[in-house]
């Protein structure tokens, strides 16, 4: 695979194309606090290792994937090592395993689909892995996917999976941080949605299939880092989020095809309190439909669906790495009309969410044992 030798600057060329938005628009507002006496939290288990993703069993048992390369089995409240899995792991800074997908048809074809930074400090990417869950362990395991080009930094891989209904499986890469002006390179991987074949192959309807190369598998582009994903059955929506840099971490709608801007058109300031860019927004990119600013370094999402807390009906889930805290926001016909935050008060970073089998919310904090937490009402 090539590496990356290249960095194209777009700024100078499209300053001339599009008129500036000299003035920021408004950012979104405060989240209210939820009072911590409303709901409770059990600590169902700790001692992970940085852990990235879940994924709940048919037998209600779940898979957990840690950062350092390792995959747990959780039963009954007890973690034990899952042997297999990728072998080619790069796991320093950012860099490591990432998530967890069961395949849609996991009852009879028992397939698992695990993203990681496949390579080495010189040269890595990330990268998709499709092996069998058997008797506890991964077996018949293989690299089905690696993007393109490899990169020599170790943070912002995204990485997050997520099927659509019609068994595409869509994947988030992020631009390598120190590529980020490549975000708006189509014959490249970095700062896209992916949409993949289950066998890795790129679906002959994406929206640049007919470019080839590494332009086949793209689904939007112009992103940072995206690490997080979820999708609406009822609307059909995408949802992602992704990292800003200071401040303007966003929430959108994806749309198939659409250019969501980064690094031309951002509201965060690059981490020396400089402008990136001197466009806050402007006609031909897609602006997000939510930005936190400060930044809250969102991590994983889920659209609730359970029981336990049936006004959150419908409702995303975020979880905050920087900001500690769990976030829901209220949505109604497919805007957020409001933001609520939760567990502040345990000061943790929390990396991923997810709505269980029993209608709790299910989450995984970093700090400060790697735990996974459950969150019901109070009575």
């Amino acid at each position: 695979m090539a590496r990356l030798t290249r960095s194209v600057i777009f700024l100078s060329m499209m300053a001339p194309l599009i008129q500036a938005c000299t003035q920021p628009p408004e950012a979104s507002p405060p989240a209210t606090d939820v009072a911590p006496d409303t709901y409770e939290v059990e600590v169902i288990a700790e001692g992970l290792a940085t852990p990235w993703d879940m994924a709940f069993l048919p037998d209600g048992s779940a898979l957990i994937s840690e950062r350092n390369g390792g995959v747990k089995w959780l039963r009954d409240g007890a973690l034990s090592d899952v042997p297999g899995g990728p072998q080619d792991v790069f796991a320093e800074g950012q860099a490591g395993l990432f998530d967890l997908e069961l395949a849609p048809d996991f009852d009879t074809s028992r397939l698992v689909y695990l993203s990681y930074a496949s390579g080495t400090a010189d040269a890595n990417t990330p990268a998709l892995y499709r092996a069998r869950f058997e008797d506890g362990a991964l077996v018949a395991g293989d690299t089905i996917f690696r993007a393109t080009p490899e990169r020599s930094t170790n943070a912002h891989y995204g990485a997050r999976l997520a099927f659509l209904p019609d068994g595409s499986l869509l994947m988030t890469a992020g631009e390598g941080f120190a590529y980020r002006e490549e975000a708006q390179v189509r014959s490249n991987h970095l700062g896209a949605l992916l949409r993949l074949n289950p066998d890795g192959s790129a679906p002959a309807d994406n929206p640049f299939a007919e470019e080839g190369g590494p332009a086949a598998y793209v689904y939007s582009y112009g992103h940072r880092n995206m690490q997080g994903i979820a999708l609406d059955p009822a609307t059909g929506t995408i949802w992602t989020h992704e990292h800003g840099p200071q401040g303007g971490d966003e929430l959108n709608a994806i749309s198939a095809g659409d250019n969501y801007g980064w690094p031309i058109a951002t509201m965060g300031l690059d981490y020396n309190g400089a402008r990136i860019s001197p466009y806050f927004e402007h006609d031909g990119f897609h602006a997000p439909d939510w930005v936190w600013t400060p930044s809250i370094a969102p991590a994983g999402m889920a659209l609730y669906d359970g029981a336990q807390f049936a006004d959150w009906q419908g409702d995303l889930l975020v979880t905050a790495l920087a900001g500690q805290a769990l976030h829901r926001l209220d949505l109604e016909d497919g805007e957020v009309v409001g933001e609520y935050r939760l567990l502040s008060e345990r000061e943790q970073r929390i990396r991923q969410v997810k709505t269980g089998p029993d209608g709790a919310i299910w989450l995984l904090a970093e700090s400060p044992q790697g735990q996974v937490l459950r969150l019901t009402p109070s009575p």
